[in-house]
């Protein structure tokens, strides 16, 4: 398999299917013999960005803290998935000037079918206030204005998406079969 480093960056709402896409399309690109990490944005901020609140500036400083660590990885040839919400679109158009091989992927639902699938019921506490700063709620979400892939999730399978996925980097060149 022959294939370069390139960030694959899934952002959308909470409960959009980001982990579930993203987890899926790297055991693929791995059984395609890729170097693959996985970037989620719950883990990171449990290790990466711990202490870090829901503001817009400790938001901001998580994905540009994401977004160092997968430009490292893709610089050396790793694919670098990475799936956090990253609601504002001026952090994600940055993170596409200042890195190499950005593939801004949109993982799009309707609202209601995201807060029908939290199984944490964390948009339930957010209407109630319970939380503050939710994206979605009471915090904007801004949609990508030109991502490279919008997956609809709320219309294709997960197994479709993925497939959407892994044939755009490879009409792309990213990827290459029987190398």
């Amino acid at each position: 398999m022959s294939h370069q480093g390139l960030i694959l960056w899934l952002t959308g709402l909470s409960g959009a299917g980001k982990t579930t896409i993203a987890s899926s399309v790297a055991q693929e690109l791995r059984s395609r013999g890729c170097r693959v990490e996985l970037l989620d944005g719950d883990v990171v901020r449990t290790h990466l960005s711990q202490g870090l609140g829901f503001s817009k500036q400790d938001r901001d400083t998580n994905v540009r803290r994401i977004g160092f660590v997968a430009n490292l990885l893709s610089r050396n040839g790793v694919v670098a998935i990475v799936a956090v919400i990253s609601p504002y679109r001026e952090i994600r158009d940055e993170l596409r000037q200042t890195t190499t091989n950005f593939v801004e992927v949109y993982v799009q639902a309707p609202l209601a079918v995201c807060e029908s699938r939290d199984v944490k019921g964390l948009y339930a506490k957010a209407r109630t206030g319970q939380i503050k700063h939710f994206t979605g709620i009471s915090d904007p979400y801004e949609e990508p204005l030109n991502p490279e892939v919008i997956c609809l999730t709320d219309q294709f399978t997960i197994e479709q998406c993925v497939y959407q996925l892994v044939n755009y980097l490879d009409c792309q060149g990213y990827i290459r079969h029987n190398c």
